[in-house]
């Protein structure tokens, strides 16, 4: 699953460990993410786009292989 956090943290100027801190995790559960190695549970994929303000949709993104 394609993700746009990476953007969307440039946007706000926060560094992982600041999304990271927002959301209650770990600096390398952001990084694996923005990396697509771990995909969020849907609890914090919600939180990520409300803390982003877009939809679930606008940030994260289906690749053909995951359909």
């Amino acid at each position: 699953m394609k993700n746009s956090i990476k953007i969307e943290r440039a946007r706000l100027d926060l560094t992982q460990q600041d999304l990271a801190d927002k959301l209650a995790v770990s600096r390398q559960t952001i990084n694996a993410i923005e990396k697509g190695k771990f995909n969020p549970s849907t609890v914090l994929a919600l939180k990520i786009s409300a803390l982003f303000n877009k939809s679930v949709n606008d940030i994260f993104e289906l690749e053909p292989e995951d359909q």
